[in-house]
């Protein structure tokens, strides 16, 4: 009989093997029949060439691994005079003209008045790296030099499928782009059988609410109307089957889009029962001028299929994320243990008072201290100083390199909060360049928070920012940026470029704010930094290319942080949320379970550690060095929700997730009780993802809260489960799991 090593060996391999050949990706081109079949992991996509020269979309699904059996693309007839082939048939990118009535993808504006555009296909090109497969496939206007590049890109590993576009303007007047989307997703017919959408929702302080819905004959919209990403809906969507049984069983198709400016999804099922998905920039407001020779690209459209539900869409979209976007990627580093002073002292920050903070940090084993607002130009309050980013003499007479250079002696790292896209009107920048802000001349200048926003689209004041930034962090030895960004878009004016070409500032703003960031990244190899947008304004995949992580909520409460990383996590991975400690702001609660809360993402620390008692410090070090251990899985593994929290249609009072480690050798749960009713037990939690031949050792954080074995077998812990012993209000606990 083979030891438990052997077959947990045979275990891994099959595992690999099987995850190897799911994972192929190929972009194949039949000539003869003008088809392509793009293979993206465990799923098929694939387009054609009919008839009338139009590109159709024919499949997105399971894969099929007989590329072969997929048929040429054929003309849609029309259905009676009032839906023509152009709205019944499948396109892959549709333009508005020859009388499209579903959403289009382009919508253009010749200089004569015209606005009919039809593409008809060119020809193809394709591409390829050690990492990557590019398929090029070129559209042109049946009249008019307007050409249409769609891009489709496959990663090696990966089983995700990016797309975007070109539009290219080849003729001798401008052309006007009012609608401009990266890509559309067609799905297939269910004929009235239809599918499930689900999206993320929210407001400040209540973000990544996950809301569910038949997708029903029209349109579901979900959009940022302002100048970035949003709280209020987040760019990720997923599609469920009819037959879908839980988060671990069923068909999902899903997607995101990489961009940080305005953008929108569209979600439509047609009377026909053809449902698409559209995405790119939001056309609201939008009005995009080319010049002849210009071009404009459109940000890429993520898409995935799985049959393992909801969870593995996830858990696809995690893998890709720390595989392909995040800086570092495919190997990521960790997050380290990180201690922000602002809720400490808020804006009353002094050399004295964080050396005395970071005394106290470094005892609970923090890896990075982090002074927030308040250091820099006349900031007393959030009235002024935003834009005159020296040193304040009052708070620091000596400059940062005092506190710099103790933090380091301490063993930390250091880092600093800066809001570089802002401006108060109380500022010396505001007074110098008042036309630097944002603005329609003429008309009010719209505060959010005291402040207006720098338009980074102009190149001087992308200029600035960069010189700033670069001069801060050049003259101090600092590891890590806090970037703030706290408030969203008015008047969305830019007067310094000829009128027909203004509303590009949607555009141009966010390229701007990318170049910053790469050319700051680029000259500081070391330097990681945090995007933070009042919470979760800005997370999106574009941002996530240049920043290590993210603050998904200003809502620290750790009952409502259930909930908001439980929607996160839908569509981010784990290892970029940052996940703060506080004081309990709206109820009390054991700092036992904050600490638990804010360990399923990057820890760290955001209490008024003046005010922790001796008891407090030594329970915060003890947690502190459990997450270390538990912490490469967490941030980098496979997370399984194993029981929801409250959802807006589904309350519950407890929750449970697992994550385990990419070879299987280890597995930690949490788990959390928000109130126990009449004395009932704490269910049993059935595991996922343990290698179900392999024996497994219990390392509980506590032992009194657990009622399982110390070690059983994977198939055990998946099938019967454990047990824990949570009692009362707000109790919660977590156990590892290591393969023996």
């Amino acid at each position: 009989m083979p030891s438990r090593s052997v077959v947990s060996s045979a275990f891994a391999l099959a595992a690999l093997f099987t995850a190897y050949a799911a994972s192929a990706q190929s972009i194949e081109y039949r000539p003869d029949a003008k088809l392509w079949v793009i293979q993206a992991g465990n799923f098929t996509y694939a387009m054609g060439v009919d008839e009338r020269n139009w590109l159709q979309s024919l499949y997105w699904g399971p894969r099929i691994d007989r590329a072969g059996d997929i048929r040429a693309a054929h003309s849609l007839p029309e259905r009676a005079a009032f839906d023509l082939p152009s709205t019944t048939t499948p396109q892959e990118y549709a333009a508005w003209g020859a009388g499209l009535y579903t959403e289009p993808d382009l919508k253009a504006i010749f200089a004569g008045g015209n606005r009919d555009v039809v593409l008809e296909y060119v020809d193809q090109h394709q591409t390829h790296d050690s990492n990557s497969q590019t398929l090029d496939i070129t559209m042109r206007d049946i009249k008019q030099p307007v050409v249409v590049h769609l891009f489709y890109r496959v990663y090696t590993g990966q089983s995700v499928l990016e797309r975007w576009s070109t539009i290219e303007n080849q003729t001798k007047e401008d052309l006007v782009l009012e609608d401009a989307a990266s890509a559309t997703w067609s799905l297939p017919n269910l004929e009235n059988r239809n599918y499930r959408a689900h999206w993320l929702t929210g407001r400040w302080a209540g973000e990544w609410q996950l809301q569910s819905a038949s997708l029903e004959v029209g349109s579901q919209v979900i959009e940022s109307r302002r100048g970035s990403t949003g709280n209020q809906a987040n760019p990720w969507f997923a599609l469920e089957g009819p037959d879908a049984a839980d988060e671990e069983h069923g068909p999902v198709y899903f997607g995101e889009l990489g961009w940080s400016g305005s953008w929108r999804i569209t979600m439509e099922q047609s009377s026909f029962h053809q449902v698409r998905i559209t995405g790119g920039y939001n056309p609201f407001d939008f009005g995009y001028r080319l010049a002849p020779g210009e071009s404009l690209t459109t940000p890429p459209f993520y898409g995935g299929f799985t049959d393992g539900g909801m969870g593995e869409a996830s858990r696809i979209l995690h893998r890709f994320q720390q595989g392909v976007i995040i800086p570092g990627a495919p190997h990521p580093k960790l997050r380290p243990v990180l201690y922000n002073s602002w809720e400490a002292t808020e804006f009353n920050v002094s050399e004295s008072g964080q050396l005395a903070l970071a005394e106290k940090a470094v005892q609970l084993g923090v890896e990075r201290f982090v002074i927030d607002d308040g250091w820099f130009g006349q900031r007393k309050d959030d009235h002024a100083g935003l834009g005159d980013w020296y040193v304040n003499k009052e708070k620091f007479p000596n400059g940062l390199k005092p506190v710099i250079d103790r933090v380091h002696q301490l063993g930390m790292d250091f880092g600093i909060w800066v809001e570089p896209e802002m401006v108060n009107p109380d500022s010396d920048l505001y007074r110098k360049h008042p036309e630097w802000a944002i603005n329609f001349p003429g008309r009010p200048r719209t505060e959010g928070r005291n402040q207006l926003l720098l338009n980074l689209a102009r190149p001087d004041v992308m200029e600035y920012t960069y010189r700033w930034l670069d001069d801060l962090v050049s003259n101090n030895d600092i590891n890590f940026l806090k970037w703030d960004y706290n408030r969203n878009w008015a008047e969305p004016g830019w007067d310094a470029v000829p009128v027909a070409d203004q509303k590009k500032i949607y555009v141009a703003y966010v390229n701007n704010l990318y170049a910053i960031l790469d050319r700051l990244r680029a000259k500081h190899p070391k330097l990681e930094i945090e995007s933070c947008s009042g919470g979760g304004g800005r997370v999106d995949l574009g941002i996530l290319r240049r920043t290590e992580e993210v603050w998904p909520s200003d809502n620290t409460d750790a009952l409502d942080r259930l909930s908001i990383q439980d929607g996160f996590t839908h569509a981010y991975a784990p290892g970029v949320m940052m996940a703060w400690v506080t004081d309990a702001p709206h109820r009390k609660t054991p700092l036992k379970f904050r600490f638990l809360v804010a360990m399923e993402g990057s820890l760290a620390i955001g209490a008024n550690l003046n005010n922790f008692t001796p008891e407090d410090m030594s329970t915060a070090k003890d947690l502190v060095a459990f997450y270390k251990t538990v912490r490469p899985t967490v941030q980098q593994g496979l997370q399984y929700r194993l029981i929801a929290p409250s959802r807006p249609a589904a309350p519950s009072e407890r929750a449970a997730t697992e994550y385990v480690s990419a070879d299987g050798a280890r597995a930690v749960v949490f788990a959390y009780l928000h109130s126990q009713n009449f004395g009932d037990p704490y269910p049993l939690i059935r595991l996922e993802g343990l290698d179900p031949k392999a024996l497994y050792r219990l390392r509980p954080l506590d032992p009194n809260q657990l009622r399982s074995p110390q070690e059983a077998g994977g198939s055990y812990w998946m099938h019967h489960g454990l047990q824990f012993d949570l009692r009362g209000d707000y109790d919660s606990t977590a156990v590892v799991l290591e393969r023996q």
